[in-house]
């Protein structure tokens, strides 16, 4: 009688161990799909803040004025909007790029909580200076594609066609890498989330 006592408590206690491994496996493996998630929205980030600061980098063009002997030159570096875009792209993109072995550690340990915080933190700082530079130089291309009647500030794209393509292209790309960082500041939040309700 006691035998099949202590054969009935081993079998429930079997029966129960799969059942908590089972469920902290699927948080485990829910956390590692999001530091996957994360690391891969960090690889995008990357890719469209250089594209972004390489294309305003590179957008100049010179275009004669009435003969050929006068000519008009077009460049980023002619304004300090877009200095400070290129400026703030380069630094999105080298944070980033120095982010991504700390992505990996809370992808392979996710359980540390302290470096996802820091880098929660470092993310929102970093989102901020991306999102004021691409705001800053889109009105700056808006005003480069339409003017402004009321101060006479003359729309320039129509003399400098590939310009003004170059450097809307690089506002575009800056807010696809925004939106990237939005996605990764987002996905912190809802681990934080997760972590909370345990």
């Amino acid at each position: 009688m006691p035998k099949s006592v202590d054969i009935e408590n081993s079998d429930e206690s079997k029966g129960k161990a799969p059942l908590i491994a089972d469920g902290k496996e699927k948080k485990s493996g829910l956390k590692k799909v999001m530091g996957i998630f994360d690391f891969i929205l960090r690889l995008a980030a990357i890719i469209a803040a250089l594209v972004a600061a390489a294309t305003m980098g590179t957008s100049d063009e010179t275009v004669p004025f009435f003969t050929q002997f006068f000519q008009v030159q077009a460049s980023y570096d002619d304004l300090p909007t877009f200095r400070f875009f290129v400026i703030a792209m380069a630094v999105l993109a080298g944070y980033l790029v120095l982010s991504l072995p700390f992505s990996v550690v809370t992808m392979v340990r996710p359980n540390i909580v302290v470096l996802r915080i820091l880098l929660f933190i470092l993310d929102i700082v970093v989102l901020s200076l991306g999102t004021a530079s691409a705001a800053a130089a889109a009105a700056v291309v808006y005003l480069a594609h339409s003017g402004n009647p009321n101060t006479n500030w003359q729309a320039i794209c129509q003399r400098f066609g590939d310009f003004c393509q170059k450097v809307s292209g690089a506002v575009v790309s800056s807010f696809v890498a925004v939106v990237f960082l939005m996605l990764m500041v987002l996905l912190s939040g809802f681990i934080f989330l997760k972590n909370a309700r345990k």
